[in-house]
């Protein structure tokens, strides 16, 4: 991993501090919930800081997906990297996970003392559905811009398919719709123009 930004074109990522790294990474990690970080992370890195593009962040959604771990700590990885190297993932990484770790460990005191109570219950319900919700506005989003193709669209319903009808395994229906997706996008080779004889 290198110590600088990986795209020297990009001014605002240049300028940006592994304090400014940490501190964002920390407030999404506070704020968010659930499925729901997708949301935030685009909001605050995309749309309010302007450190990533829509595609960047796209990219960057696939490749968390596709590997082992949280979604929201890859991608954390991967734009502290991008925005300042090895040093720039960790600052992201700390940030993201620090306050879910303070906050998970003293709901989990407070619930094995106090037990499960009906209201704490229908709060997590209320939770989970707004994070199902900032999922399929933020798919919205990010799907007006990437799918600009039919063949997207169908390479989504194929993943829809083969994950929800057809009960396959996440990896194996990525796998097959990915590969699937590159032979479509191939670079091909342009028509030469026949010389004038």
């Amino acid at each position: 991993m290198s110590e600088t930004p990986t795209n020297d074109g990009d001014h605002a990522a240049a300028k940006v501090t592994l304090a400014q790294i940490f501190l964002t990474f920390l407030l999404i990690g506070a704020t968010s919930f659930g499925g729901g970080v997708a949301a935030y992370l685009r909001t605050s890195l995309v749309a309010r800081r302007q450190w990533i593009d829509d595609p960047t962040f796209v990219s960057f959604l696939a490749i968390s997906q596709t590997l082992p771990g949280l979604n929201a700590t890859n991608m954390a990885i991967l734009v502290g990297d991008h925005l300042r190297g090895g040093l720039g993932a960790a600052a992201a990484i700390i940030g993201m996970c620090l306050p879910g770790a303070l906050i998970m460990f003293a709901a989990g005191v407070l619930y094995g003392l106090h037990g499960e109570r009906p209201i704490v219950t229908a709060m997590l319900h209320g939770v989970g559905a707004a994070a199902v919700g900032l999922v399929f506005a933020v798919s919205i989003q990010l799907g007006r811009k990437s799918l600009t193709h039919l063949g997207d669209l169908v390479f989504v319903v194929l993943t829809l398919i083969g994950v929800n009808l057809l009960s396959l395994s996440v990896l194996y229906v990525l796998l097959g719709v990915g590969a699937l997706a590159i032979w479509w996008h191939r670079p091909r080779r342009q028509p030469t123009a026949s010389s004038p004889s």
